[in-house]
């Protein structure tokens, strides 16, 4: 199951869409009876959790929370992802793309951390695959 949580009023997020992708994410990695939650929220929100999380005082794109637990009904509770709108705004016009493709891009990345990538070749080439299934 996915969740989808908007904390921000700046730009509408087709949360239909995330659950489609997320969902389509797992089942390409064979997770079943899963659940994960994102959320959309807006710079000063990323920028406590940053601080609060990462020691750093600024904001960020996107901050993933892996749990990798068992909810008590037996779903796998993979963990959390949070993606500032505003700065991933900024990222799409500076990489000359529509902000629902960054917004993608950063959930594919926040899921592949909650699965436990961290950065190196091998979570590019599992988001080169998503990107390459996933994104328009």
């Amino acid at each position: 199951m996915v969740t989808i949580i908007d904390r921000q009023t700046r730009r509408p997020v087709r949360a239909r869409a995330f659950e489609r992708l997320l969902g389509g994410l797992a089942r390409d990695h064979r997770l079943r009876d899963f659940e994960v939650t994102l959320s959309f929220v807006g710079e000063r929100a990323i920028r406590t959790l940053n601080r609060k999380w990462r020691k750093k005082d600024r904001p960020t794109d996107v901050l993933s929370f892996p749990l990798g637990d068992k909810t008590p009904d037996g779903r796998l509770y993979l963990g959390d992802i949070v993606i500032a709108v505003p700065v991933a705004e900024r990222q799409a016009r500076a990489q000359g793309h529509p902000l629902e493709r960054e917004l993608r891009l950063l959930a594919i990345h926040g899921f592949f951390h909650l699965l436990g990538y961290g950065h190196s070749a091998a979570m590019e080439a599992a988001e080169r695959k998503a990107r390459g299934r996933y994104l328009p």
